[in-house]
This record gives C-alpha cells, structure tokens and sequence, in this order.
C-alpha cells in the first residue's frame, strides 16, 4: 500500500479504524504517525498499544513515522486507552496515540489519537485533516535528524489516580465478578481490586488478542453470557465487564440483569453530588430521564448534548462539568482530565453501594420501577440519503410534541419521550425511547419504528 493509496474509509467520526492488513496496516500506520506529527506540530509524543496481535507491528510503524517527522516518541507498550490520557497530560506530551480497535473484533485494529491535555482529535478536528494531508502528499519533509525514542510507564501513577476519587476504606466486602474479556482489564483491574476487600471472581484475566473466549465488547449479549451466569451462581452483588482497550465498563447487577448506560450515568451523578452538591453533569439526549431527574432530586444542574466523546468533554470544559455519562457506557471525569475512563466508574458503583448499604439491585429499584426504556435500535437503510426523509416523516408524524434537533430529532410527550439519529459510521437510523410504562414503551417503540421503517 502506498502512502497516496490509504484505504479513506479508515478515517472515522472518533478515531481510525478497519481491518488488518487489508485497510489498515503498516505502511499506513507510518504514514499516520508523520501526519499526526506534522499536524500538531509535535514535539513529544507518547504512544500505547492494546493486546492485538496486529498491534505491536502497527505501533512500530505508527512510532517510526513520527520519529522520522522528528518527534520525540515515549512507548508505553501495552497499556489501557486511559492509560494513555492519563499519560498525556501528566507527562505533558504534545499528543498521544492508542492502536487500538476498542471492542470490535480481532481481524481489526486502528488508532486513538488525542492532542495536548489529551483533548480527541475527531472527523471535524484533524482525523479529516490527517487523512487529507496523507491522500494529497502533503506531509511536509521530515527533518534531518530522527527524534528520538525511550520506554516509559504509568501503571503505578495511573492505579494511584484512580483510586483517589474514592475512600477505599469505605469499601465493603462486596461479593463481585469481574470479566476483563482477555483486554487490557486483565492489566489494571488487578492492580485496584487486590487493594479492595472485595472477595473477587476474574474471568478472561490473560490477555490474549485471539480472544478465544468471546469478544470484548459487553454490549452483545452473547459476549456478557459467561459473567451473568457466574454472577447468578455466585450469588455476586455485582459484575463488571469491560471493553477490549478498557476505557468503558458494563454492569451485572445481582439478579444477572445488565444495567443499561443511562441507568447507571443516574448512580455516578448521584455519587458526586452526594459529595459535591450544586455540580454540573452532562448527559447525552439519548439517554433516560432518570438521569435529569436524579441530577435534580440531588440539587445538581443538568445539561444534555449532543452524542459523541469530542462534543462532551468540550462541552465539560466550557461548562465545567463534574462528570458526564453516555449510554454506551462512556463515562468522563472533570478530575481526570476530562476524559473517559473505564476504572473510575467501578469503584464509585462499589462506593455508592458500600455507602447507602444497598446492592446494586436495590440501587436500581426506583428507577426500574419508574423509567422503562427501549435500548437502543438500529435500522438499516439503504443510504445515508434516505435519512434527511425519514426524519422529515417523523417530524411530521409527532408534531404536536416537543421537537428539537440536536442530534437527528428528539421529541417529547409528556409520558414518553424518543431520539433517532444517524450513525456516524454505518448506513443506519438508532432509535432510543423512554416512557412511563411498559406497555406505553412498547406500543410507541413498535409505532416510531414503524415510521422509520415504512
């Protein structure tokens, strides 16, 4: 692959992605590491990698690029993606880069890429710009001398970080299931709960990028069998499984139900505004009303945004935001640099619990009893040029409610409420509904799907 021939479908709305070797591979890798480089002006960098077996080559790749563009390259190795953030700011680097392709499967791999204070470079801001300065040779001529490299490490200083937002004294000896997914859990979760008196069961613990159990992404329901079930038969006040580079965690409560983002976006501003009353939390518009309603109930101020990493934190920053959840199970931190972490989420639930002496069931009770949600669900269709319509189509059908369109259209009754939106990444339409009810959600979901679908 020539450097003017890089797949452009690897350049995404967060990050870059795609398959190994066919889309992204090594002389891409080099290539992106000299734009990345050349568009921050960067002088030092420090780079990370996930347990993919593509990753180490890619990482090499991706270091010599920016070496040969003159950079000076700190290589963390294996690490966590929050890791790297953490890593960012505290060694106040110009820029850092995760190979990492989250929670897809193993045939992939790609690059998370942040600027200084571990801000995100997104589709608007320089992942576009990168792939256009590879597309048209515009990346400036390297310098005569090659930056230099060193190894570095973070894990004792990044353990340390996270367990200052809680009181691990405070902890109780909670029964708990862990399942790393062969990720980078199985490198940092070890580290936080050998200091807690937790009695712990850890699954998928070796890091192994084959993945020979299942694929690291907790969101299918195939992937989350193994802890459910041993949740169940432990008899466990909770189970908690993360992602493939470990920057978002996934909860099992007691009963084996998984506890959907918003849901527990609600407990985490409960658990700061517990301690820091009259804060700020952002959430994003797909989510529950539970999460307005706690944040209020609490005495904090709530603000909803639109979907996406990069419009949160900049939205955290300018609002100085305490906390903000996604439902996708991203979870940022005003004290952690404004970034997402898949760490501190685990201890606040386990301190939220020890704190108010109730299971995870029992924290979820009221809200399961008030909110009935549909999850989110996705409809293909045939092109993104079909969208502009099928929103118009439901505009037209819910006009009597209240609308906006921050993100796709949103439309609010008052005992039900929806969001459908267009991916950024896949020809498809992502409904989200809440009502007061479950027959109500039901029969709306089956109703807005239909208008989408018609």
């Amino acid at each position: 692959m020539s450097v003017t021939r890089i797949h452009p479908g690897i350049f995404k709305a967060y990050d870059v992605r795609g398959t190994y070797p066919d889309e992204l591979d090594e002389p891409a890798a080099r290539a992106i590491g000299r734009a990345f480089v050349a568009y921050l002006g960067a002088k030092r960098i420090v780079v990370g990698r996930d347990m993919r077996l593509s990753s180490p080559s890619l990482a090499a790749a991706f270091i010599e690029g920016a070496r040969t563009q003159g950079a000076e390259v700190v290589d963390l190795g294996m690490a966590a993606t929050d890791m790297l953030y953490v890593a960012v700011v505290r060694g106040g680097f110009d820029g850092g880069a995760e190979v990492t392709a989250s929670h897809n499967p193993k045939e992939y791999n790609g690059l998370k890429l942040v600027a200084t204070g571990a801000l995100p470079l997104s589709g608007d801001q320089g992942i576009g710009a990168l792939r256009d300065m590879i597309a048209q040779d515009r990346i400036p001529l390297a310098p005569p001398a090659a930056g230099g490299l060193s190894d570095g490490s973070i894990l004792d200083d990044y353990v340390a970080h996270v367990m200052s937002f809680i009181d691990p004294q405070a902890i109780r000896p909670f029964n708990v299931v862990l399942d790393a997914g062969c990720g980078m859990a199985g490198l940092v979760a070890p580290q936080l709960f050998d200091r807690l008196p937790c009695r712990t069961t850890r699954l998928c613990f070796t890091i192994d990028g084959r993945f020979p159990t299942h694929e690291a992404n907790p969101l299918i329901e195939a992937n989350r069998r193994d802890i459910t079930e041993r949740v169940v038969a432990e008899k466990a006040d909770i189970g908690i499984a993360w992602d493939g580079d470990a920057d978002r965690c996934f909860f099992i409560d007691g009963s084996g139900a998984f506890v959907p983002g918003d849901f527990v976006t609600a407990l985490l501003a409960e658990a700061f505004l517990l301690k820091h009353p009259g804060e700020t939390v952002i959430y994003d518009l797909r989510a529950s009303h539970a999460v307005k309603d706690t944040v209020a109930r609490y005495g904090g101020r709530a603000l909803m945004n639109r979907v996406g990493h990069a419009f949160i934190k900049r939205r955290m920053r300018e609002e100085n935001a305490i906390f903000g959840g996604e439902v996708t199970g991203h979870y940022y931190f005003r004290d952690n640099y404004y970034a997402d972490n898949g760490f501190i989420p685990a201890l606040l639930i386990l301190e939220l619990m020890s704190r108010k002496g109730q299971s995870l069931h029992q924290l979820l009770e009221p809200l399961r009893a008030r909110y009935f949600i549909s999850g989110e669900i996705n409809t293909r269709v045939a092109s993104m040029d079909a969208v502009p319509a099928r929103l118009e189509a439901l505009a037209a059908r819910y006009a009597t409610g209240h609308q906006y369109h921050m993100d796709g259209i949103s439309v609010e009754f008052p005992d039900w409420h929806f969001n459908v939106r267009p991916s950024n990444t896949e020809p498809l339409l992502r409904l989200n509904l809440e009502a007061a009810t479950q027959a109500l959600m039901e029969q709306r979901r089956d109703e807005v799907l239909a208008v989408i679908r018609s």
